[in-house]
């Protein structure tokens, strides 16, 4: 089974977005030489915008995908607003940015206040675990387009940051250390695939004993957030890149502004719902690289002092969260990545074996 079998190309998707970026960035000149110029090409984890005096106004817009679905079929909505707030923050500060307000657009087949309600609940939770203030939003009833779903949620947040501050992986060189944090699970991305595979071979309320739960609560597991770890490390650290693992797996390392590779000489071992995918759905480790978190939910690059690798395991472990020296970076321009636990070396958005 393959993401693409599942019905998401990712290659298609990325000419897509290069299409959609060549016009979109017409428009930067439209601001040329005012307030809130953009400084920075699409494609990165949020557009950036001068708002002069020397700082930057940070942009980011997310969904919470087909993860919908699953709280649909388990009338369960009060966990998927942290999942909203979540893909939007983790993106903001991997500019070094602070996230600071969060605006929602909920659309429904038809108006039901109770589960608005349960929406806006976790919604507000993910909020608080940003730091992030919701300052409105938007709600459609449009039942003709959601006639089957029934839901759609979508976030967009803002964040601030000096110019001298932005981090965008310009300044990574050969020879900083990767860490990663761990993720909570399957997070927000990849859920069309592992859906299709889980629900093919088990029934979403089934109790699956490797997992300790069932189907529908595993999947539903919120997406990590990481901004008071990250605003923290920051604080104290000269960190040279930040990286969500997000829809195309290891692949956001090669999101830098600065052309680098990556040697990957230790993964922790997955979450078990990793293994339950690769083994039901015969899903092979190089496609669960390219579209899974695989338990690293979020990536640091940083200088190679061990005494750094200490700061920032105790500042995340200080908020629950594990972290893992991965590797390191690479003077590879064609951005490679190679993945030695398992043999694998990804290029050009596929992994293949050595």
């Amino acid at each position: 089974m393959t993401y693409a079998k599942a019905g998401v190309d990712i290659n298609k998707v990325q000419a897509a977005h290069r299409v959609l970026a060549r016009k979109l960035e017409t428009t930067f000149r439209t601001r040329r030489g005012k307030i809130g110029h953009p400084i920075f090409p699409i494609g990165h984890y949020a557009g950036l915008i001068d708002m002069g005096h020397g700082q930057v106004l940070s942009l980011h817009v997310d969904s919470v995908g087909t993860k919908v679905i699953i709280a649909q079929m388990m009338k369960k909505y009060d966990t998927i607003g942290i999942d909203c707030v979540a893909m939007c923050a983790n993106d903001l500060i991997c500019t070094g940015s602070e996230p600071i307000a969060f605006l929602d657009y909920l659309a429904l087949s038809k108006p039901n206040p109770a589960l608005v309600d349960e929406v806006a609940e976790g919604i507000v939770e993910g909020a608080k675990q940003a730091g992030m203030a919701v300052v409105g939003g938007e709600m459609a009833i449009v039942p003709d387009l959601l006639s089957e779903v029934g839901i759609d949620l979508v976030g967009m947040a803002t964040g601030v940051c000096s110019k001298e501050d932005l981090v965008l992986g310009d300044k990574v060189r050969k020879g900083d250390v990767v860490i990663g944090v761990a993720s909570s699970g399957i997070h927000s991305n990849g859920l069309t695939l592992a859906r299709k595979v889980l629900l093919r071979n088990h029934r979403l309320r089934e109790r699956i004993p490797e997992l300790g739960r069932s189907i529908g609560e595993e999947l539903l597991e919120p997406t990590r957030i990481y901004v008071k770890e990250v605003l923290e490390v920051l604080k104290t650290v000269p960190v040279k890149a930040l990286f969500h693992i997000t829809g195309d797996g290891l692949f956001n390392l090669t999101r830098t502004a600065k052309a680098v590779g990556f040697r990957i000489e230790h993964i922790p071992a997955p979450p078990p719902i990793f293994h339950l995918l690769r083994k039901v759905g015969k899903v092979s480790v190089e496609e669960m690289f390219r579209v899974f978190n695989m338990g690293i939910g979020f990536v640091l690059a940083v200088p190679n002092d061990s005494s750094l690798l200490s700061k920032i395991r105790e500042i995340a472990q200080a908020v629950g969260h594990d972290a893992y020296r991965l590797g390191y970076v690479t003077g590879d321009e064609e951005r490679a990545i190679h993945l030695v636990p398992y043999g694998i070396v990804g290029r050009n958005g596929s992994f293949a074996p050595v």
